[in-house]
């Protein structure tokens, strides 16, 4: 209670307070005061009473004494009327020795009626006492004057409290007005206003005022110099930021031209080598053929790093969720990795799991893939194991290794873009630093949980955390159909580069399809003029020569008057990885093949292409 009034007092303006401080104590004063000498009064009130009551009652005593001792009853009655007739006598008595009561003069005493004041005074005789007066006095004068006093008292009470308090908010007003304006001043001040206050207080509070005025001229000051040097290093950040855009987007740039630059030649050299290869006996030839073709899986496997991400910052990848079996992913990453790690004569353990998750199953493969590509890559002695466990709600993977291990200070970078740790005893080809940060995105992209712990020189884990899904029927799988017959097959080719249209040339021919070719926009309505009938399916680059563009050949091509109620297989093959040139093939909703493709992918994507046609006609 006491802690709550003074929670409650602390609240409490200073003016009210300061009042409080002046009242209370000229309150108690004042109470005290007046309260002795109203107490003062009534003592002598009293004092004065009984005076006169035994003043009474001696006259009565000496008027009595002689009829008393001749008993004269009606002398006594007259002594006791005389006494009675004194202002505030309520009755007369005169008793005998014995109390025996023999004259009286006033009223009796009724239950209920006031005390009176009563006096007993002796009637002395020579020898011995006669008898004795009772007088009662009456008090109601003294109740009276004692009303009327503490009236008074209260009367007084309320005017000087009053008073004193109209002084004391005066007084408070006084001190707790200037800093009251402090107050208002530093509220204005912490809102960024350049403010002063008057110098009009007493001594204390004027020193208060000057200090307060020094402080906020300082503070001003301060923040001049602050903005300025926030102005300052806001346009230098702008700068920075400016540049580092700028850099950023020249990377882009360069990776985006280098890829689409060199995926060129080395999409020509996958088709001149698949071609090569077709019916070739000689094992020496089929030797060094496969030795490029591994040459060009290799620089197909660093392009495609670039590809990935270049889709993902394009926004051109959306995840496809579906409730898959965990168990399946791990059965293709085993058959996938397990001849390459006892290659190496490592041991790659796939625990086997009966979990179902939710989540795309594309993503979640690609970014297995490159943990476990990447744990092989940095292992020597041990192995590789990959397993599942209960993570609450959802599913944590995890992919172990017992390889060189990640220092403290790389555990956060390894996940940047094109950062790699030196690491004298890892096999294989040094990559572009690009399938961790890969994951990085895929995992933002999938808003899966991605954690790694690892120690130097004992190894590394890496785990994602994702939703659990719901066990779903299998549905019965269809078997394979056979390999599409292009005998027949009227292809267009639609390409800037000789090299690559002669390399795609080869391998369709090869297929027995009948194939046309053109390096432009004008050569194809050329074609399109002159054929009794359209082609069956159209493959073409996205960029051509003169800035053209492979999407609005495909456009004008099915507007022309020859292609009337016919419908095309658009297939388009590119080396882009720009991401608005990634945009723009997803919002054409067009099959897309990424240079270099292989002859059995290419097959494959012109298959399902014409399916889907033969499917919407």
């Amino acid at each position: 209670m006491v802690r709550k009034f003074r929670r409650q007092l602390i609240r409490m303006p200073l003016a009210i307070r300061l009042m409080l401080l002046c009242l209370l104590p000229a309150f108690v004063a004042i109470l005290i005061v007046m309260s002795v000498l109203a107490q003062r009064h009534i003592s002598e009130l009293q004092a004065l009473t009984d005076g006169s009551a035994r003043a009474v009652a001696r006259q009565v005593a000496t008027l009595a004494h002689d009829p008393l001792v001749r008993m004269d009853r009606r002398a006594l009655l007259g002594a006791a009327n005389v006494g009675k007739q004194q202002p505030g006598v309520r009755q007369v008595q005169v008793r005998t020795e014995d109390g025996e009561i023999v004259a009286q003069a006033g009223r009796w005493s009724k239950p209920g009626d006031p005390l009176g004041l009563e006096v007993l005074e002796p009637i002395a005789g020579d020898l011995k006492q006669e008898g004795e007066v009772m007088v009662e006095f009456e008090l109601d004068s003294i109740e009276a004057a004692r009303r009327n006093l503490w009236l008074t008292v209260v009367i007084l009470l309320g005017t000087s409290s009053l008073g004193v308090g109209l002084a004391g908010w005066w007084a408070a007003r006084r001190i707790s007005a200037p800093i009251r304006k402090l107050a208002e001043a530093v509220d204005e001040l912490a809102d960024g206003g350049d403010v002063r206050v008057p110098v009009d207080a007493t001594a204390e509070v004027g020193r208060l005022q000057r200090g307060f005025n020094a402080a906020a001229r300082a503070l001003a000051n301060n923040r001049k110099i602050m903005q300025t040097q926030i102005a300052a290093a806001t346009h230098e950040l702008g700068l920075k930021n400016s540049q580092l855009e700028a850099a950023n987007q020249g990377k882009t740039r360069l990776l985006a031209a280098a890829s689409h630059d060199l995926r060129q030649p080395l999409h020509a050299l996958t088709l001149f080598s698949d071609s090569l290869r077709t019916g070739e006996t000689d094992p020496v030839r089929l030797s060094r053929i496969e030795s490029i073709q591994q040459c060009v899986s290799s620089l197909d496997r660093l392009f495609s790093e670039l590809l990935n991400l270049s889709q993902i910052d394009a926004g051109a990848v959306h995840p496809q969720r579906v409730d898959m079996q965990l168990d399946r992913l791990f059965e293709e990453i085993s058959r996938n990795f397990r001849p390459v790690a006892e290659e190496q004569n490592l041991r790659l353990v796939v625990r086997k799991t009966e979990f179902w998750v939710n989540t795309d199953y594309v993503m979640l493969s690609r970014i297995l893939n490159n943990l476990v590509s990447n744990a092989l890559r940095h292992t020597v002695d041990g192995g590789i194991l990959i397993g599942a466990r209960r993570a609450g709600a959802d599913i944590r993977i995890e992919v172990w290794d017992t390889g060189v291990g990640i220092a403290p200070e790389h555990q956060e970078k390894v996940f940047e873009e094109f950062y790699q740790v030196d690491a004298p005893s890892a096999r294989g080809a040094r990559g572009l630093g690009l399938g961790l940060a890969t994951v990085r995105r895929l995992c933002d992209l999938l808003g899966m949980d991605l954690q790694l712990r690892s120690r130097p020189g004992r190894g590394t884990v890496v785990s994602v955390v994702v939703p659990r899904g719901q066990p779903v029927v299998p549905q019965p799988v269809p078997e394979a159909a056979p390999p599409m017959d292009f005998s027949g097959i009227v292809i267009l080719v639609v390409d800037d580069e000789p090299n690559i249209l002669e390399g795609l040339s080869l391998v369709l021919r090869s297929w027995g399809a009948t194939v046309l070719t053109a390096e432009s926009r004008s050569e194809v309505m050329a074609l399109a003029d002159e054929w009794v009938s359209p082609p069956d399916v159209v493959v073409t680059d996205l960029l051509l020569r003169d800035g053209e563009n492979g999407l609005e050949v495909l456009r004008e091509l099915e507007r022309h008057p020859k292609m009337r109620g016919r419908s095309l297989a658009r297939l388009l093959v590119t080396g882009e990885t720009k991401p608005d040139r990634l945009r723009e093939i997803a919002d054409a909703r067009i099959s897309v093949l990424h240079k270099p493709v292989a002859s059995a992918i290419l097959r494959a994507a012109i298959t399902q292409a014409m399916a889907q046609r033969t499917a919407s006609s």
